[in-house]
C-alpha cells in the first residue's frame, strides 16, 4: 500500500469456527517473523460478530497468562489491540460489530445510565425499574465481588501456578454478571408489558377476552424474569463461596459482601415472583414456581451461612 509504505496481505475468511480471525494473524505473524519482517497492525472489511472478537481477546489473555474473567468491552479492546485494528484507522465497535449495529438500544436502557442517574431513576415517582430490577442489579453486583476476588487471585504474586483456575472461576462469573445485567431491563420491561396489557380496550366480549388473556401472558412472564434472578444469583453462591475458601486472603471481606448480595437479590427476586403469581390464574403453575421459589430461597440462606462462617473465621476478629 503505496500511501502508507507497507505491504498488505488479503485473507478472506470463509468459516470462522474453522479458522478464526486471530489465529490467521498469529500464523502471518509467524511467517513474516521467519523472513526477518513484522506485523505491524491489520484491517477488518465490514463487519464481524461478536464472538468473533471475545474469542481473539480470550486468545490473547490466555497467550499472556491472564485472566479471561474480563468485561465484554476489555475483551474487545484486548482484540483490536493485539490485531492492530486500529493501526490505520480508528476501529469503533458500536460500529463493527454486527450484534452492536442490530442491537435494541432500549433493551439496555438502564444498565446504560450511570450509577447516579439509575439511583435517580429509581428514586423517582415512577414505578418502574422497581425491586425486581434493584434484585437482580443487586445480584450482579454480588458475582461481581467474587468475579473481581478471582481476578485478583489469578495475578497474585506468588500464585502463578495458579492462574488458570482463577481465570476460569472469573469467566463463570462474567457469565453470572452479564445474565443478570440483562435481567435488570428485563425486569423492567416485564412491568411495563403488564401496564400496557391492562391498558387494552375492553368495550366488546372479544377485547375483553384479549386484554385478559394478554394480562395473564404478561403476568407468567412478570413471574419468570425474577425468578430468573433468583437461579441466576443462587448459583453465584458457589463460585462465593470458592473465593471465600481459596481466594487471595485479603480480599475475603469482598467475597462475604458478594454473599450478602446473592442472598438479598434472591429473596427481593422471589418477593416479585409471589406478588405477581397472586395474579396469575393458573393454579397449579403458581404451586410449582412458588414450590421452586421456597427451595432456592432457604438454599441460598444456608449458603450464605456457610460463606459468613468462612469469612469470619478468616477475618479473625
Amino acid at each position: 500500500i503505496e500511501e502508507y509504505g507497507i505491504a498488505q496481505i488479503s485473507i478472506n475468511l470463509t468459516n470462522i469456527n474453522i479458522t478464526p480471525m486471530h489465529i490467521a494473524f498469529d500464523e502471518v505473524c509467524k511467517k513474516a517473523d521467519a523472513r526477518g519482517i513484522r506485523v505491524t497492525g491489520s484491517e477488518l472489511v465490514g463487519l464481524i460478530p461478536l464472538k468473533a472478537m471475545l474469542d481473539a481477546g480470550k486468545y490473547f489473555l490466555q497467550k499472556q497468562k491472564r485472566s479471561i474473567g474480563v468485561s465484554e468491552s476489555e475483551l474487545i479492546k484486548i482484540a483490536v489491540k493485539s490485531l492492530g485494528l486500529d493501526e490505520l484507522t480508528p476501529f469503533d465497535p458500536q460500529e463493527r460489530i454486527i450484534e452492536y449495529m442490530l442491537k435494541d438500544k432500549n433493551s439496555s436502557k438502564l444498565i446504560s445510565m450511570n450509577l447516579e442517574a439509575f439511583a435517580e431513576e429509581t428514586a423517582s415517582e415512577s414505578p418502574a425499574p422497581g425491586g425486581g430490577s434493584i434484585a437482580a442489579y443487586v445480584g450482579s453486583l454480588g458475582i461481581s465481588l467474587a468475579t473481581m476476588v478471582a481476578n485478583l487471585s489469578s495475578h497474585k504474586a506468588g500464585w502463578d501456578d495458579r492462574w488458570e483456575e482463577f481465570s476460569n472461576w472469573a469467566a463463570r462469573g462474567q457469565a453470572l454478571k452479564d445474565e443478570l445485567l440483562k435481567l435488570v431491563d428485563a425486569d423492567t420491561a416485564a412491568f411495563n408489558k403488564i401496564m400496557d396489557a391492562f391498558g387494552m380496550a375492553k368495550g366488546t366480549d372479544e377485547e375483553k377476552a384479549n386484554r385478559k388473556n394478554a394480562i395473564q401472558a404478561a403476568t407468567k412472564f412478570a413471574i419468570e424474569i425474577p425468578f430468573r434472578v433468583m437461579e441466576a444469583s443462587y448459583a453465584s453462591m458457589e463460585m462465593i463461596k470458592a473465593m471465600a475458601e481459596t481466594g487471595n486472603p485479603n480480599s475475603v471481606s469482598d467475597a462475604g459482601v458478594g454473599a450478602l448480595c446473592a442472598r438479598s437479590a434472591v429473596m427481593g427476586a422471589f418477593m416479585n415472583v409471589r406478588i405477581n403469581a397472586a395474579g396469575y390464574d393458573d393454579a397449579d403453575y403458581v404451586k410449582q414456581m412458588l414450590a421452586k421459589g421456597n427451595s432456592l430461597q432457604d438454599k441460598t440462606v444456608a449458603a450464605e451461612q456457610e460463606i459468613l462462617q468462612i469469612v469470619n473465621e478468616k477475618i479473625g476478629l
